[in-house]
C-alpha cells in the first residue's frame, strides 16, 4: 500500500498539543493561587481558570490526533498494511483527513477510538463498558462517536467539490465512507449502521472480496494525478 501523508501538518498539531497543555496548566495555576492567595481578585482568578480550561481542551484535542502514538493515521496504515500496491492511502493532504484509493473504490475513512462496546439500534449509535477516562471526556465533549455518518457525508461532499474542480471531463465514481474502530478493546455490533462501520482487519478483507465497486487503472491513474504526491512511501 502507498502512503502519502502531510508530516509538517501532523508535528507542527502535535506541538500545538504540548504547548496548549502546558499553558493550560500554567494558567489553571495561576488562577487557582489567585483565588486562595488574592480573594479580592477572584474575577482574575474566575478569568484565568476558565482561559485554563478551553486551552485545556484544544490541547486534548490536538494531542489525541497528532500528538499521541500510535495516531490515527498509524493505525489506520498497521490495519491496512498488506492491501497491495494498487491502493493508495492520503493523510492530511486531501479535503479530508483520510482518503483511501484503490481498485474497490474511493472512501473517506473516519477513525473512531471509542472502546467497549459499539451499537447501532434505533438510528442512534451508543456505547457501553468504556471505562472511567472515556466517560470524564464524554463530558465535556472529547471522544465521542457523535454521528460519523453526518461527518461522513460531509467529507464526502468536500471530495466532490474537489474532484469537480480537478477532473471536470471525468465522470467520478460514486464516493464511499467507512467508520473504523481501532481501539483494540471495542466490539462492534453495528449491523443496519448508514455506513460501513468495522475494525480495520475486518475493512480490509471486506475490500478485498468486495467487487460491487471497481475503479479500472485509467480511472485510478487520473484520480491520483489529482491528488498530492509528497513525502509518499510505500507499506
Amino acid at each position: 500500500m502507498r502512503i502519502v501523508k502531510n508530516h509538517k501538518l501532523i508535528r507542527r498539531n502535535g506541538r500545538i498539543g504540548q504547548y496548549s497543555t502546558l499553558a493550560a496548566l500554567v494558567i489553571l495555576g495561576i488562577g487557582m493561587y489567585l483565588t486562595f492567595a488574592s480573594p479580592e481578585n477572584f474575577s482574575y482568578s474566575l478569568i484565568a481558570l476558565a482561559l485554563g480550561f478551553i486551552l485545556s481542551q484544544m490541547g486534548m484535542y490536538f494531542s489525541n490526533r497528532w500528538g499521541r502514538s500510535p495516531r490515527p493515521d498509524e493505525v489506520l496504515e498497521k490495519g491496512l498494511k498488506g492491501l497491495g500496491r494498487d491502493y493508495t492511502i492520503y493523510h492530511y493532504v486531501t479535503p479530508v483527513s483520510h482518503l483511501l484509493v484503490g481498485p474497490a473504490g474511493i472512501w473517506v475513512l473516519l477513525p473512531l477510538y471509542q472502546k467497549g462496546t459499539i451499537t447501532f439500534e434505533k438510528g442512534r449509535w451508543r456505547q457501553r463498558g468504556a471505562g472511567f477516562v472515556q466517560n470524564y471526556l464524554k463530558i465535556f465533549g472529547q471522544d465521542t462517536i457523535g454521528r460519523p455518518e453526518r461527518d461522513a457525508s460531509g467529507e464526502i461532499d468536500l471530495l466532490k467539490r474537489f474532484f469537480a474542480r480537478t477532473l471536470p471531463e471525468m465522470d467520478i465514481p460514486s464516493i464511499q465512507a467507512a467508520a473504523l474502530f481501532v481501539h483494540p478493546l471495542v466490539e462492534l455490533k453495528a449491523e443496519g449502521a448508514p455506513l460501513v462501520a468495522m475494525i480495520p482487519r475486518d475493512f480490509k478483507e471486506y475490500l478485498r472480496t468486495n467487487r460491487e465497486i471497481l475503479l479500472s487503472s485509467t480511472t485510478l491513474d487520473a484520480i491520483r494525478k489529482a491528488l498530492p504526491q509528497l513525502d509518499r512511501t510505500d507499506e
